[in-house]
């Protein structure tokens, strides 16, 4: 039902889960971040993809692995506006780009530190925010 027809209104903070990407939030449902590291070149990356984008290894060389969680601030914005649901209740937000420890940068959110704050290169570490029933997404926070 759409929100015109009195549904409620489109989220655009959940994510399209499909077959391959289903352990990936199994386990942030669970409060673990997995990367995918390839076989072949050694290279972990982030966002989930079936193949390595290093070295373009197939599907069969790539797997899931456990992330530490651990990660530096690589840089980030604060948004003060954000008209689109659920983001408008949530402003001012840091949107963020992390380094991970594994290597890969990732984009998210930085939570539990004020704005003025925020350093680049600042430790910090993953936790994880109910998006919906079974559904959570990675931030950050400050170690």
């Amino acid at each position: 039902m759409s929100a015109a027809a009195g549904g409620s209104a489109a989220r655009h903070d959940l994510p399209d889960v499909d077959e391959f990407t289903r352990p990936y939030w199994d386990a942030a449902a669970e409060g673990r971040l997995l990367l995918r590291r390839c076989g072949a070149c050694g290279r972990a990356h982030h966002y989930p993809r079936e193949f390595c984008p290093f070295c373009w290894a197939g599907e069969d060389r790539v797997t899931w692995e456990a992330a530490s969680g651990r990660a530096t601030l690589y840089t980030w914005s604060v948004i003060h506006r954000n008209d689109l649901p659920p983001f408008g209740a949530r402003v001012p937000y840091a949107a963020a780009v992390v380094d991970l420890a594994e290597g890969p940068r990732m984009m998210t959110e930085v939570v539990e530190c004020a704005p003025a704050d925020l350093r680049i290169g600042m430790p910090l570490e993953a936790t994880f925010r109910e998006a919906a029933p079974g559904i959570a997404v990675a931030v950050f926070r400050p170690v």
